[in-house]
């Protein structure tokens, strides 16, 4: 893991493979690959890209039948209609929204003490939404990790291809997607009152949410104190940001113009993070990613795979390519923070895929730096 500061070029010595200002903490687990191979993989991302377009398009679950549903009874303010424990022990919270006009599920993990006031983490998904079993609390061990927290963990369900962004125009298979509205505005005043919220938050997302928490963070100054990104790509106008950001959304059936219009549309420069880094001084931000070389996790018995030869062998090829995109997509954001003397925290691996084994390592690491943040912006 490594630590940037705007003084860091005149820091520790660098490790191989790094830029200039990489300190390598104390007792920091190694994760090994040939050397010189990240290094190459970086250059190869660039190229990758173009090959991904139909990766994404048929990784993961099949599409839903259409969009979010129109919620039972009268509309209104947004408001949480039903509480209900799950057998796993996370809380099943149904909220309606009034921007979307649905109700949508969130799962939410109690604090240790719930007599006290508590800040909260706010866990999203990926681009499938967390359906097919693929969310938080069903792929990590969140339980475990925040059993002993004075925390709040809150993961929405749902948002499909979205970007956890507001559309500009409902999507004939999306439906409505207003999820910056609902993340921002709606959610978490709710989620206080509920769950005796100290009004402090803090948001980590994989994937495609990896890009969504900083698009948040510009949308919703002072909302939230530490944001996490784990394998994301944070550019969205440029040319390969764009064709990611199309074939995201088109793998679930939606049209990104209805989101932020035609290219050249002004949406699109005004949602990409890169282009408005200044404006996230002041906010903790942990990155993270591999480079795609398989590593500790593609194994039979990594997590996850339970010796299915199938699995294994998609985690390491499809999860190897999206990752060693991203790869490339971390280094051109930390040397943009860097330029501005922005201080960040990036783990950036010699090895591993676009996998759930990963993220869970990675909200492991992460998660002193937003506890720390959390507990400063209280």
């Amino acid at each position: 893991m490594t630590r940037y500061a705007p003084d860091s070029r005149q820091s520790a010595p660098t490790e191989p493979g790094s830029t200039r200002g990489a300190v390598r903490p104390a007792g920091r687990r190694r994760w090994r690959s040939a050397p010189g191979i990240a290094c190459c993989l970086r250059t190869v991302g660039r190229c990758l890209a173009a090959l991904l377009v139909p990766i994404v398009l048929f990784v993961g679950a099949a599409p839903g039948s259409g969009g979010p549903q129109a919620a039972a009874g009268p509309a209104g303010e947004s408001r949480i209609v039903g509480i209900a424990p799950d057998p796993d022990g996370v809380l099943d919270v149904q909220v309606y929204s009034a921007a979307m006009d649905t109700v949508l599920a969130v799962k939410v993990l109690r604090a240790r003490d719930t007599a006290a006031a508590a800040p909260a983490l706010y866990l999203l998904n990926g681009a499938a939404g967390g359906h097919g079993a693929s969310s938080w609390h069903q792929k990590t061990d969140i339980r475990e990790l925040f059993a002993g927290e004075q925390v709040n963990v809150v993961i929405p369900l749902g948002g499909s291809g979205s970007y956890f962004t507001d559309w500009q125009h409902d999507d004939p298979v999306l439906g409505r997607q207003q999820w910056t509205t609902f993340l921002t505005q709606e959610l978490p005043p709710l989620i206080d009152e509920a769950f005796n919220g100290t009004g402090v938050n803090a948001v980590a997302g994989i994937s495609m949410a990896a890009t969504s928490v900083f698009q948040l963070a510009l949308a919703a100054p002072g909302r939230y104190v530490a944001l996490g990104s784990y394998s994301g790509c944070v550019r969205t106008s440029d040319p390969m940001g764009r064709m990611m950001v199309r074939s995201v959304v088109g793998r679930w059936g939606g049209d990104a113009t209805n989101m932020w219009g035609p290219w050249p549309s002004p949406a699109w420069t005004a949602n990409d993070p890169y282009l408005h880094a200044e404006e996230l001084r002041g906010i903790t931000l942990y990155v993270s990613t591999g480079t795609g070389l398989p590593g500790p996790l593609e194994t039979l018995q990594g997590s996850g795979i339970g010796g299915d030869i199938g699995k294994l062998v998609d985690q390491a090829v499809v999860g190897g390519l999206l990752e060693a995109v991203t790869n490339h997509c971390a280094h051109t954001l930390r040397d943009r923070l860097n330029e501005l003397g922005i201080p960040a925290v990036f783990d950036l691996r010699p090895n591993g895929t676009h996998s759930w084994g990963y993220w869970e390592h990675d909200l492991h690491r992460s998660w002193p730096l937003f506890r720390d943040a959390l507990a400063r912006g209280q």
